[in-house]
Formats: structure tokens, sequence, C-alpha cells
């Protein structure tokens, strides 16, 4: 288990150091000020994607007075920052108080002004590669991208990327967002790429649009964004997506059909998603609230239950503190030793090659 700790605390992410920003409140304080608010604004959290569902009860739970506002649970990231910048100067319910996004979305968000810094009190177990140094975005959770199979439909499950583009898996192939807003689906462009051999950057993005092309010029491809539901229709029986996804839909499942998880022999990508406060949030003391909840042990417990790597997952490993029957229930640390954590400078490259290339290299509308 050593092993994914080491993984996610290697994330390197380059950026400016600046003075931490003080926390006025106490944790009384704002749970007595969230209590008054209500109201938390969660958006782009499917309850079957790295334990969202366990976690939002068990907010619920804690803290009775405040009813969770679950906008739009399948957004993508892009879709996330344009909710924040549409509802600037709404303070109702269609205004989304927290945000998680994919790595390259931080950042750039708060370049924007969107984002609010707040540090939690677990600050310090967080990898210094995966946040703000001023505590605008930090990351919570990565997964590795993979591909969930139905095993009743596909007879031999492929192992690499390259195996997508055999005739036999003609008409099985998706993806799980779409490539032009979806962080899942942009880096999954770049893992594609990347196992060609292409740098990891604006190479590997044009070279897995170039893969992708491939894909749907076999007609292999199908454009519809995959989840449990058409995993297990049969719409889309292979669907690249992160592990913990992959997961969680086999567990939902439960067999019919079975589901396989499979790391790509040639390109393990690590994905890291990060956590943020909307600079307009409606009700900002809740969303400091549920930064604390999502980033306590029942949190971080909660991510590791749906089958994701997480910021403090080896510190809770090591305090003996993660039962053991959720250890076993994840992937093998063998599956993930030579999983690729991308920069931030890569992601970004990557991110403008695949938004801005999909439609003239694919031409797949993907929805």
């Amino acid at each position: 288990m050593k092993i994914r700790n080491s993984l996610f605390a290697s994330a390197s992410i380059a950026g400016v150091l600046v003075a931490p920003v003080a926390q006025a409140q106490s944790l009384a304080e704002i749970e007595a000020a969230a209590k008054a608010e209500g109201m938390l604004s969660t958006i782009a959290l499917p309850h079957d994607w790295c334990g969202y569902g366990d976690i939002i009860a068990s907010f619920k739970a804690k803290y009775p007075e405040i009813t969770v506002n679950e906008l739009n649970p399948d957004a993508g990231s892009a879709d996330e920052i344009e909710a924040v910048k549409a509802n600037k100067d709404n303070k109702g319910p269609q205004a989304p108080d927290v945000l998680d996004v994919g790595l390259a979305f931080g950042p750039s968000a708060q370049a924007e002004g969107l984002l609010q810094p707040y540090k939690v009190a677990t600050w310090d177990a967080i990898p210094e590669g995966i946040k703000d140094a001023d505590g605008h975005w930090y990351g919570a959770y990565y997964g590795v991208m993979g591909f969930a199979v139905n095993k009743d439909m596909v007879e031999n499950v492929p192992q690499d990327w390259a195996d997508l583009l055999k005739p036999e898996y003609a008409g099985m192939v998706s993806l799980a967002g779409d490539p032009r807003a979806s962080n899942q689906a942009i880096l999954a462009v770049l893992a594609a790429g990347m196992s060609t051999g292409a740098a990891p950057g604006e190479e590997a993005g044009k070279a897995g649009l170039e893969f992708f092309k491939q894909l749907n010029d076999a007609g292999n491809f199908v454009p519809v964004i995959g989840k449990a539901g058409t995993l297990a229709q049969g719409t889309t029986p292979i669907v690249i997506a992160w592990d913990y996804n992959g997961l969680s839909w086999g567990k939902s499942l439960a067999g019919n059909p079975p589901v396989e998880v499979v790391i790509p022999k040639s390109t393990a990508l690590a994905g890291v998603y990060v956590q943020a406060i909307s600079a307009y949030a409606p009700q900002p003391n809740a969303a400091k609230l549920w930064m604390e909840h999502i980033f306590s042990d029942e949190g971080q417990l909660g991510y590791i239950a749906g089958g994701c790597q997480t910021a403090r997952f080896g510190e809770l490993v090591a305090a003996g503190k993660v039962p053991q029957e959720l250890l076993d229930a994840m992937p093998p640390a063998e599956a993930y030793k030579n999983a690729y954590f991308p920069s931030l400078a890569e992601v970004d490259a990557n991110k403008a090659a695949v938004t801005g290339g999909w439609d003239a290299v694919v031409g797949a509308n993907v929805e």
C-alpha cells in the first residue's frame, strides 16, 4: 500500500509561493455560521464517483440543519467553472458554493479570480505538490485511467490502448465524458497519446487526438458518455474512465453484468482532482464546513471506500485508521507502480490541444 501514497506525494506542480492567508474564524464559528446559512450548493458530484454518495450522506447526518443542494451531478470540470461565471451576481440556489475539478482547472480558475482561499484544519497533511500555497485549491484524491469492461459482451478483455483499435471492438469503446469539457475525458486522450510514445503535454494531446480519430474511423468509437447504465445495457461495453469509477460501477451492478477494470500496460496515467470554494459562494461558511468534512478522517475514508487514493492516504494507513476490508477491495499496488503524474504544465498543454482540436481532428460529438 505504501506505493500509492508515495505516488501521490510525488506529484509536482510549479507555482509562485505567496504568504499564507490567516484563518480568521474558529471551526466552531464556521459551524454556527454555516448552520445559519442553512444550505450548501455542490456541483458535479455523482453519487457513484469516488464515494460521494456516502460522503454527502455523512455530511447531512452530521449537519442536519444544512440542506445539500446538488447541482448538475454529471457536469464536467469546465461546466463547473462556467456555472461560477454565470452566477457571479446570483445568490440563489443555482450558484455553486464548492467545486471539484481536474488539476488544470484549479489554477486557471484562480487566475480568473473565481476562487476564494481557505485552509482546512488538516492542511499540513496535504502534500505540497498538490495545493496552492495560499489555499485557493487543494487536491483531495486521485485515480488512474483504465478500461471498465462489460464481460458479458466483451469476450477478450483489452489489456492496452492499442488493443482498442482491433476490429473485434467495433461499436464498443466510449469515453466517460465530453473531451471538450470533461477533465476525465481530456486526460484519457493524453493517456492514449502517451501510449504511442508521445511526450506528455501538447505532443501527447495531439497524438491522442489522432488515436481517437483512428478509433472513430474504424467504427470502434461510440460518441456516448459512458456510465454505469450504458455499460450495463451494452451501449458502451468498454468505457475509458478513472479506475475508481469502473470499480464503483462494477460494485453497483453486483455482477449483472460482471465488470472488469483494466489498468493499461503501456500507460497508467494518474489524475488529481482539486477542491475549491467559489469566490461568489452564496454560503461561504457552509462551503468551508464541507471542505473540513471531506479532508477530515471521515471524509478521506469515504473517498477510500469509493476506491480512490487520497491526499491523506498514507497518514491514515500508518495510523491504522483504514479498515483492512477497504484496503483489500482496492486494486493491487502492483497495477500502479508505473503510474505517471503529469505536471501542471503538461496537463495545461494537453488540455489546450484536446479541447481546441477534438472537433477538427476527431469530429465525434460526444453527448
